[in-house]
């Protein structure tokens, strides 16, 4: 969604909060009206980025919304706003996801029935093919889904007209799409990658649809890309209404004694914002929710350098040990609880998806043992989440009392 120079940002995502904070750093002085007069140009791998390429270290909040929201805003004002914007959209996917769980819930099964057609379909499996591997004759489409491969990046303009051209194009299960990207992009994410596939198909704002035209691809990639026989009409796709939207649920509270911190791949600059008085006598860093996910090898790669790096970190700004275990398991957890004495173990809250899931898995071995898993929740995804109720401009208004509120720290 948001990049910096090529040299930065392609091929290799280095997976450390220092360099995460050199490339927010690098990027700064463009977040102001050079972002938002270039963010929808999208000129290559080989060409400087008009965007951050900051969202892997958002992703995993090697970077945190609220610090790089800052640093715009204080360098820009109200010329960031279209930047501000931009981190604003991943905070409202999450908080859209974790109130509406049944999109989630949707995506897979038809991410699942995709599959199973695309195994009884010879043809359907040779269309499939041919669009992840770059071999459709589409001009431009061909390019990106080669260069998703690659890098495991693609430009946020890139990748709306990519999901246009499959869905209305192609005329390919846009939750096979979604499912590509999850499988390729170094900043998978269930929240921001399943909305954008749904708002691109018309389903997240019901009959709104986003048409790729080959005029507005000329236009942005420099002239690069001129496709033809793409799609005039995006009639959206339908489903049956959603469950009710479900509250967000208190915060519970951390019992006293001594904790280990358990990060994940949600959230791994958690020792800056762990609620204060928590007596962390020990750190443990996941680097995945289930054997099969991060789905992508580009992401697990970054996941588990990210793991090592917060180990490294925590262990020096909590003060205990800090060790990295390969998924959320509950023999590794409770051997590290044992480990460092501790009673309860702590986690930044997860958002819907696998990572959530796994942290579910976990509180029933977990309690029979005797130990407590208390989920934290940032003061950050607390303010905003719960206002994702219903379009992205109503929670951008009401994003701004939180942006100005005194409280929120780093979270």
């Amino acid at each position: 969604m948001m990049g910096t120079h090529v040299d930065d940002a392609t091929p290799a995502f280095v997976a450390t909060r220092a360099e995460a904070l050199r490339r927010l750093d690098a990027f700064l002085p463009r977040a102001g009206r050079a972002y938002a007069e270039a963010r929808n140009t999208d000129g290559g791998p080989e060409a400087e980025r008009s965007v951050s390429a900051l969202s892997p270290y958002l992703r995993y909040r090697l970077l945190s919304e609220r610090e790089v929201i800052a640093g715009a805003l204080d360098r820009h004002g109200a010329e960031a706003d279209k930047f501000v914007s931009e981190v604003l959209w991943r905070s409202y996917f999450k908080g859209c996801l974790e109130l509406r769980p049944a999109i989630w819930a949707r995506f897979l099964a038809e991410r699942d029935a995709g599959r199973d057609a695309v195994r009884r379909s010879g043809g359907l499996a040779r269309a499939v093919a041919a669009a992840e591997e770059g071999r459709t004759g589409i001009a431009g489409f061909d390019d990106w889904a080669q260069e998703l491969a690659a890098f495991g990046y693609l430009h946020n303009h890139a990748r709306m007209w990519f999901a246009s051209i499959w869905i209305f194009t192609l005329r390919l299960p846009w939750a096979l799409g979604a499912d590509f990207f999850l499988r390729h992009l170094v900043d998978a994410d269930p929240a921001s990658n399943t909305l954008s596939w749904r708002w691109v198909a018309g389903l997240h704002t019901p009959g709104k649809t986003y048409l790729a035209t080959p005029d507005n691809i000329a236009r942005h990639t420099g002239g690069r890309f001129h496709p033809r026989g793409l799609a005039t009409q995006a009639t959206a796709l339908v489903e049956a209404p959603l469950p009710a939207i479900r509250p967000l649920a208190p915060q519970p509270p951390v019992p006293p004694g001594r904790a280990l911190l358990l990060l994940h791949p949600e959230d791994f600059g958690a020792e800056r914002s762990i609620v204060p008085g928590v007596d962390v006598v020990g750190v443990l860093a996941a680097t995945g929710g289930t054997d099969d996910w991060p789905w992508g090898a580009a992401a697990r790669r970054f996941v588990e350098s990210a793991a090592e790096d917060a180990a490294a970190r925590a262990e020096g700004s909590q003060g205990g040990g800090a060790d990295v275990t390969e998924g959320l398991g509950a023999e590794a957890v409770l051997a590290a609880a044992a480990a460092a004495g501790a009673t309860t173990v702590v986690a930044p809250e997860a958002p819907v998806g696998p990572v959530s899931d796994a942290l579910g898995d976990l509180a029933g071995p977990l309690t029979a043992a005797g130990m407590t898993l208390v989920r934290v929740r940032r003061p950050w995804d607390d303010a905003l989440w719960r206002h994702a109720t219903k379009g992205f401009f109503p929670f951008r208004e009401r994003s701004r009392a939180v942006l100005g509120a005194d409280g929120l720290g780093d979270g």
